[in-house]
């Protein structure tokens, strides 16, 4: 079985006894099918193994005397919780090909553990340096000591073996970068949840561009002409939230802790990078639509407003809430959620929708799902750079109706 290899946070180690002469594949056979379908298709071993999950199942026979004693190693990239189950899975065993079988999980070792003592034991020689004078700058092997316990905790995501941050699942935002130093100075400095795009020379990979459909994204880019192409072959496949840039000539993995924070601090969202792309005179692609030919940053009203509440009242309220609210025809409310999930619940939402209230910038990617939906009105704070908006809507900006009132 071709299984992917993994960097593994936890080794399950079990002792089998078979009642007959059996040898490894037999042994590899019985995991495999008398577990499948057992805890469902998110557990199935053959599955696990094939996302990278779990890695190749290696077994040692020791004994074979008319019986068969062996080890099984089974590598693991889950939690402790799934690898739990996973052992417990293993356990399971009755058979092995026409021969009764038992399975006895005898540990399951913690292989970040051993990684975190031979950095306690690096650690250590550092230490003894230091006391002799060979190394006197303290500050160097502090940063030397926390580069390698990032180098340890730096794991390898997805199918096409990303360097990525241990949280990158966990999060609910992530961090973009181009390459694998880049991943080890942000998680060295205490951001967990970043991932490498590892060069785009064959395009961007799947795994990136399934993350920034689920996850907010910030890409965070060197600070050259470099980083800028490596962003604009991003935003062609991907959905990019906001933008973080280096200090100009410097690359994200020289950073010092206090310039990541404040690139980070600075980032701007892509619809003013887009704005701004526009102001300096470039052409400039945004995520799945055609290159900007005509710009239509602040929409006339195309008619009245029978609201039956008082919209400038309305607008006082919505300010720095960062909010949407969905109206339908009745503009009776619908709901009322963050800014940012509003294209998801556009794209997924079966409600009836006339009307969208956002504090935030409306964007073309917003309109297009908007005009989908049949919204007749949209009333926002600002909008970005919108090339094609329907006949039959309206956009509304704050300023325009306080005017207006």
């Amino acid at each position: 079985m071709g299984a992917l290899t993994i960097v593994a946070k936890y080794m399950i180690v079990a002792q089998i006894e078979v009642n007959g002469g059996v040898d490894k594949s037999d042994i590899i056979g019985a995991l495999f099918s008398q577990t499948e379908g057992l805890l469902g298709k998110d557990m199935d071993l053959r599955e696990l193994q094939m996302m990278g999950r779990i890695g190749r199942i290696e077994v040692d026979i020791f004994e074979k005397n008319g019986k068969t004693k062996a080890k099984i190693y089974i590598p693991s990239n889950l939690d402790r919780y799934e690898t739990a189950l996973v052992a417990a899975l293993v356990e399971s065993i009755e058979r092995v090909g026409p021969y009764p079988a038992s399975v006895k999980v005898i540990e399951i070792r913690d292989l970040r553990e051993e990684k975190r003592k031979k950095i306690i034991e690096k650690a250590k020689e550092l230490v003894k340096l230091i006391e002799e004078e060979i190394l006197p700058d303290t500050k160097e092997i502090i940063e030397r000591l926390k580069e390698d316990v990032a180098k340890a905790e730096v794991v390898e995501y997805g199918p096409e073996r990303l360097p990525a941050g241990p949280d990158v699942d966990k999060s609910d935002a992530i961090i973009i970068v181009e390459g694998r130093a880049d991943v080890v100075n942000l998680v060295k400095h205490g951001y967990r949840n970043v991932i490498a795009l590892e060069g785009i020379s064959r395009g961007v990979p799947q795994t990136i561009i399934d993350l920034s459909k689920k996850k907010n994204v910030t890409v965070f880019i060197d600070g050259d002409k470099g980083g800028e192409l490596v962003l604009k072959e991003l935003l062609k496949v991907a959905h990019v939230d906001y933008i973080a840039r280096a200090p100009p000539g410097k690359e994200v993995e020289q950073l010092t802790a206090k310039e990541i924070a404040k690139a980070l601090r600075n980032k701007i969202s892509l619809e003013e990078w887009l704005a701004q792309q526009k102001a300096s005179g470039e052409r400039a692609e945004a995520p799945s639509q055609p290159a900007q030919q005509s710009q239509q940053e602040q929409p006339a009203p195309q008619r009245p407003i029978q609201a039956p509440f008082d919209l400038e009242k309305k607008i006082e309220e919505m300010l720095g809430t960062l909010e949407a609210e969905i109206y339908d025809q009745n503009w009776t409310l619908v709901k009322r959620l963050p800014v940012r999930e509003l294209p998801d619940f556009l794209a997924t939402s079966g409600d009836s929708i006339y009307a969208i209230i956002l504090d935030g910038i409306t964007t073309q990617r917003i309109v297009d799902l908007a005009a989908k939906k049949g919204v007749k009105v949209i009333i926002t704070a600002r909008t970005g750079p919108l090339t094609k908006v329907p006949e039959d809507m309206s956009i509304y900006t704050f300023e325009q109706l306080k005017k207006t009132e």
